[in-house]
């Protein structure tokens, strides 16, 4: 089996799971999301199911109405760097705004981190969306940047971080003792970056890592944003709820990639998903509903009413519904919110489902069930065009995590859709990308005489 006949698989990994009532059922771990402990233990239950990588996300932007696993927990680049050295093979992809910090900052806290994992970083770009009203605030400024703006800022972060990356050749240190020769002047290389929102001279002060430098993950839904994935991502994190709707945005987003000059196939596009595993259908859907039923009233229209302020919810209860509630005008007026456009059109969900497509702990039918339903319906979408391969966002953890690993891992095994163990030892050769060469180093090679 090649690698790309075989699906990729990544864990979210967020405190207690993704559904927002999940720190109260009886198990849950108080204060897991600054357990480091815990953390530990979740990333070598992924990487005992060989998983490619494990994803820590972020937001700049909170409130009290904010997911409670949000409200209290690490720092990402901080927290990969700490499994770093408690597991050994599974990658780990930190998420890192371009929208509050200096390029040369966070170029040298990636790839610290890279080298510190030995090769199994990724970054996640993000230009953060300001739901919350008050992000500038905390970075001194009294507006956010708007989306278009932020993009443009972005695409030149990007490009002078990973020139950054590039500023010392793979063999440039020789650390000769003799003749007291640190490294080779003429493989050391200064960015001098001068552009509309950066000005950054370089070098970085650290060596391209075993990989050469971080994933680029990228989870952008607006024009902007997939235009930006486009030109950058080597994988793409999405969530659409049905078939169809996966199916098409795989087809569409392959051939902007290929508009921008790259080859599609060297692009991975991951589907998040959040099943609920039981050992029949009648108690898996138990889980959920035990689940929904922690979530209270307030919970749901604090955030609603927090996340649409352009809407009065004073009325409205959890099951009132989309058209009801005016949200399906809104959805057609707001590119933030047009992820949700197509499920909310086609199937008018309460306010209460709605809430959980926004947060990400939505648990479509079909990924509620057996082990075998759940691997049914991956293989679905991964053969069908629709994936290469899945997030998992497990409602609950570490249950999700465990239940999945445990009893849907070895199906998809035995049915040759997924590895047996690792082949490879950097986050780049799990997911099956060439390591990039050093643009100067390419540079040399190209303008060499041939012999």
């Amino acid at each position: 089996m090649t690698k790309r006949n075989q699906m990729k698989l990544s864990a979210y990994l967020v405190g207690t799971g993704m559904h927002a009532a999940s720190w109260r059922l009886p198990d849950a771990l108080p204060g897991a999301s600054i357990d480091i402990d815990y953390y530990v233990r979740l990333a070598k239950t992924a990487e005992r199911g060989a998983f490619d990588f494990v994803f820590l996300a972020d937001s700049l932007a909170i409130n009290e109405q904010s997911h409670p696993n949000i409200l209290n927990r690490f720092e990402p680049i901080t927290l990969i760097a700490a499994l770093a050295v408690a597991t050994s093979r599974i990658g780990l992809v930190a998420t890192a705004s371009t929208s509050y910090i200096e390029p040369f900052n966070l170029a040298r806290l990636l790839l610290s981190a890279d080298r510190i994992s030995k090769g199994r970083a990724g970054w996640n770009i993000v230009t953060t969306r300001d739901l919350s009203g008050n992000t500038a605030r905390n970075f001194g400024g009294e507006r956010h940047f708007e989306l278009e703006h932020r993009y443009r800022r972005a695409t030149e972060f990007a490009d002078a971080v990973i020139g950054l990356w590039d500023s010392w050749e793979d063999d440039a240190f020789l650390f000769d003792k003799e003749s007291g020769e640190l490294f080779d002047p003429s493989k050391l290389h200064r960015l001098r970056h001068r552009g509309e929102f950066f000005a950054v001279e370089g070098p970085l002060n650290i060596a391209r890592s075993p990989q050469g430098y971080p994933l680029l993950v990228q989870a952008g839904n607006s024009d902007a944003g997939q235009r930006f994935a486009a030109r950058f991502a080597e994988v793409v994190f999405a969530i659409k709820y049905n078939f169809e709707d996966a199916r098409l945005y795989y087809s569409d987003f392959k051939a902007k990639v290929a508009e921008a000059g790259r080859n599609p196939d060297d692009v991975y596009i991951l589907q998040g998903i959040s099943p609920v595993i039981g050992a029949t259908e009648e108690e898996a859907i138990a889980k959920r509903k035990a689940l929904e039923a922690l979530l209270g009233d307030d919970t749901i229209l604090g955030f609603l009413a927090d996340y649409f302020k352009e809407l009065d919810f004073s009325g409205f209860t959890p099951e009132t519904t989309a058209q009801e509630a005016g949200l399906d005008a809104l959805q057609a007026a707001n590119p933030d919110y047009r992820k949700h456009q197509p499920v909310i059109a086609r199937e008018n969900p309460t306010l209460r489902e709605i809430y959980s497509l926004i947060i990400g702990s939505f648990s479509g039918d079909h990924l509620v069930g057996t082990p075998e339903k759940i691997a049914d319906t991956l293989e679905h979408w991964f053969r069908g065009g629709a994936a290469d391969g899945f997030m998992l966002m497990a409602p609950a953890l570490p249950e999700g995590l465990d239940d999945f690993v445990r009893h849907v891992v070895p199906i998809l095994r035995a049915r040759g859709l997924f590895r047996e163990e690792y082949e490879a030892d950097t986050l780049r050769g799990h997911i099956g990308l060439r390591t990039p060469p050093n643009r100067h180093a390419a540079s040399r090679f190209a303008e060499s005489p041939a012999t």
